[in-house]
């Protein structure tokens, strides 16, 4: 599934706010888009009357706050969600574009869903008034809207077991439309990569076999120099090292070998290979896969242990740090662990030192208050009869003079001063304070990252942990 960023909608030059409105709404439902109006849904408002709607709500919170319009201001947001050809139903692309505005807007906004049919792939128009339903304020765009736009929407699909996309660009050049199957001229770059892979798919047993293939497609290739060249007639000649990636000459030499395999070419979501540790070519298809798939006893079992959601949530954080291999998970997942237990133990060395060098001071300083009572006493030959008097002082200057010779003080080595000890607490205290911040970060990337991991591993050894138990022989 994909979404384009959000776009506002302004009144534009010499069209009042009623008639921008009524532009767009008549265009989103189009009945021969529609299927005659089916595929429209709407909240806090009336599909028939929405532009309407939306225009009293706008009078309503002007009469509220005294704030008109703003000329040229926006009036609503417009958001198209597209998805995949065959992937879904109109009626179920109208059911996410619905949870999509709900999530997004949580409730507090009129919105308009509506799916068009009229494409190779369903997509549907969803706008939301810029007025609040509670008339006292308005939707603001912030910074990084699109992308939390485009994660909420990814979501909702993974959690409907639709596909969602690897790694979205919204430049020019790597767009929705590619992964959508647009139909459009494929760029030289693309071309080639194409043809390589339907080379490869033709299993030649040697480079050179390869070549023959890629000859075979119509390319001239030049391999006398340093880096390969495909060139196609009519064509700009390109070097098979600009492809990067699984179409090098040393990737391609690995693949005809059996060595490599392409993580984005000739993987089937139907059937996901068994999971283990070893090297994954993709770990976001993969799970794609097997949320897709939604069959067999392991599964199900799964299912009922663990909330779907939160294997979809799983699903795009791991798109999001770009793991795409198991292993990397893994070693993440393990140095994560390793780091915060490693802060931990600074923590807990900084609270010792922190403690000593408090501790060590409140004795000091009990030790100078006490000092005279104690000459004193010591002067009076140790008299019970000044022991009585002053016995808080003299077990308070004991106890201090027990804890200096506890830490080797004495015999010569003097104690520290008050001021060189609090001179060593603060940079103590600052490191503390510091490594706290640290560990809380260290704390939220490892449980972030073993939650990924053994949602993984709960997803893919669900079927196999149900058939070790059917096996199991009863006693």
């Amino acid at each position: 599934m994909a979404t384009t960023s959000i776009m506002p909608l302004h009144t534009g030059k010499g069209r009042s706010v009623a008639r921008a409105l009524k532009d767009s709404v008549d265009y989103m439902e189009n009945p021969l888009k529609t299927d005659g109006g089916e595929l429209i849904s709407a909240y806090e408002c009336d599909a028939r009357t929405v532009d309407n709607d939306f225009m009293l709500s706008k009078q309503r919170y002007a009469s509220i706050t005294g704030r008109e319009q703003e000329r040229g201001g926006v009036i609503a947001y417009h958001v198209r969600q597209s998805f995949k050809p065959g992937e879904v139903t109109p009626e179920e692309a109208n059911r996410i574009g619905y949870e999509l505005a709900m999530r997004f807007t949580k409730g507090r906004f009129a919105f308009i869903v509506c799916t068009h049919t009229d494409k190779a792939h369903v997509h549907s128009h969803i706008i939301w008034n810029s007025t609040a339903l509670d008339h006292t304020r308005k939707f603001r765009n912030f910074i990084g809207s699109t992308f939390a736009l485009r994660r909420c929407s990814d979501l909702i699909c993974a959690e409907n077991g639709l596909s969602v996309v690897k790694d979205p660009k919204p430049s020019p050049g790597n767009d929705y439309g590619k992964w959508l199957g647009d139909k459009r001229e494929p760029s030289q770059k693309q071309l080639l990569i194409d043809t390589i892979d339907a080379a490869l798919e033709q299993k030649p047993e040697t480079f050179a076999d390869f070549i023959a293939l890629m000859k075979a497609a119509g390319y001239e290739v030049n391999d006398k120099r340093k880096h390969i060249t495909f060139n196609l007639p009519g064509r700009k000649p390109m070097r098979c090292d600009t492809l990067r990636g699984d179409y090098t000459e040393d990737a391609i030499r690995e693949r005809i070998a059996g060595l490599r395999v392409s993580s984005s070419h000739g993987r089937s979501r139907a059937s996901a290979p068994e999971y283990s540790s070893s090297h994954r070519p993709s770990l976001l298809i993969d799970i794609q896969a097997k949320m897709q798939e939604g069959k067999g006893k392991g599964y199900e079992r799964w299912a009922k242990l663990h909330n779907l959601k939160q294997m979809a949530a799983t699903l795009i954080y791991l798109q999001e740090k770009g793991l795409d291999d198991y292993d990397v998970l893994r070693e993440r997942a393990t140095a994560a662990s390793a780091r915060f237990n490693e802060l931990s133990d600074k923590i807990k060395d900084l609270d010792a030192r922190l403690a000593a060098n408090a501790e060590l001071q409140k004795q000091i300083v009990t030790y100078s208050k006490t000092r005279q009572t104690y000459v004193d006493y010591r002067k009076a030959g140790y008299s019970q009869k000044f022991k009585a008097e002053h016995e808080a002082d003299i077990i308070l200057h004991q106890a201090a003079k027990k804890y200096f010779d506890g830490l080797g003080y004495g015999g010569g080595k003097k104690l520290p001063t008050i001021a060189s000890l609090r001179a060593e607490y603060a940079p103590t205290l600052e490191e503390k304070k510091q490594a706290n911040r640290e560990y809380q970060q260290a704390k939220s990337e490892m449980r972030e990252l073993v939650t990924a991991r053994s949602n993984v591993d709960n997803l893919f050894n669900a079927g196999r942990n149900t058939e070790r138990e059917h096996n199991r022989p009863t006693l």
